[in-house]
């Protein structure tokens, strides 16, 4: 996944239902664009350069994925969903809704769609002052001031007062408050530890991945799956045991709540696979003999994928040792993995089928994926 980029909005509305048009835009931006990370005070200032309304400003910080050029246009399309109508002519004049792009993380362009840093906002008290609320420290990339700085030297003299409301952040619909551990799991290229850090991310949570990448054994076990299956599951056994006893045990007073890319049942439902009859007895003494006393997560995710589309992440993301893997070894560990959530009464269990969906590069899929998770039915 690729580091999200950091992005600071200006909202203004001076045309029918003001503070609703803000609270519109700020949802559409979610919805579309990225995670809403600081919302400002709501601003009353005077119209600057024509005869209007009082506008209501504020400023947001985003998190997204998109370019900068792909960011305006979606901005432009939101003004547009929200009943602006940009014309031609020279001037200002009254509007429902006014987005620019302020900062786009340190870049500087100047383009016919785009000119970034925003070109006037030193002369603009009301972009400002709800710009320091959230941004005080940002160094714009060419004055080199801060934000704060920039406030301090503006010289202009408009009345900026707090309309004494605030917008609501959309993240707030989607709720974890109900669970202290979170376990995202699923097949091979199913998605799981995209998802977590997703949702570790969005949400502050604690981040627990499986360390699979580090198994000398698993490469070994996709050439010679007979030879090294019991040597890899005992190894798994061994190492999650290891990892999420350590993990469950040290609180992060500063995380909200905890979610993981895998859980420790896993590893009943691939040795089933993978170990003939009499080993897996053994193994599974074994399991229950170190897993007991390990905390159960209080919901799982499990993430359900078809074969084809599995084999299509498994070639995207080129793991060398994977391309061998054949539908039918992915056919068993989704049909065991069913088996199992089916037949077990311990757990809070969702099954979220994404056969259709594509939640790294959807933020539309991802939004849907956090409805159905923090759905209580």
């Amino acid at each position: 996944m690729h580091a999200p980029h950091k992005v600071y909005i200006a909202l203004g509305s001076n045309k029918g239902d003001r503070f609703k048009h803000l609270q519109d835009a700020v949802d559409l931006v979610f919805e579309k664009i990225g995670a809403v990370q600081s919302i400002s005070k709501v601003y009353n200032s005077e119209a600057i350069g024509f005869d209007g309304e009082d506008f209501l400003n504020c400023c947001i910080s985003v998190e997204t994925s998109l370019s900068a050029e792909d960011t305006m246009k979606t901005l432009l399309a939101i003004e547009t969903a929200l009943g602006r109508i940009r014309t031609t002519t020279a001037g200002y004049d009254s509007r429902t809704i006014d987005l620019d792009i302020i900062f786009y993380d340190e870049l500087v362009m100047d383009t016919k769609l785009l000119r970034v840093p925003h070109i006037k906002l030193r002369e603009r008290k009301f972009v400002l002052q709800p710009l320091n609320d959230i941004a005080a420290s940002v160094i714009h990339p060419t004055l080199k001031k801060t934000v704060s700085e920039l406030l301090e030297a503006c010289v202009d003299e408009s009345v900026v007062e707090p309309f004494h409301i605030w917008l609501k952040n959309p993240v707030k619909q989607y709720s974890f408050s109900d669970y202290n551990y979170i376990a995202i799991e699923g097949n091979i290229g199913a998605g799981k530890t995209s998802l977590a850090n997703k949702i570790s991310h969005n949400f502050n949570a604690k981040l627990i991945l499986e360390r699979f990448a580090d198994n000398p054994f698993l490469p070994k076990f996709y050439e010679e799956p007979q030879r090294y299956a019991f040597t890899l599951e005992m190894s798994f056994l061994a190492d999650r045991y290891q990892q999420i006893s350590d993990d469950l045990s040290q609180l992060d007073l500063f995380k909200d709540f905890m979610v993981s890319d895998y859980d420790i049942y896993k590893s009943l439902i691939f040795s089933k696979i993978t170990l003939p009859e009499d080993e897996f007895r053994l193994y599974r003494k074994l399991f229950y003999l170190m897993y007991k006393d390990i905390a159960k997560p209080d919901l799982y995710v499990y993430l359900y994928q078809n074969t084809e589309r599995l084999q299509e992440n498994i070639k995207k993301r080129g793991r060398d040792y994977e391309q061998k893997i054949d539908n039918a070894y992915l056919d068993k560990i989704n049909s065991g993995y069913l088996e199992f959530l089916k037949n077990q009464t311990e757990l809070n269990v969702k099954i979220i089928d994404i056969s259709n969906r594509d939640f790294v590069e959807s933020r539309e899929d991802y939004l849907w994926i956090l409805s159905e998770i923090c759905n209580e039915s």
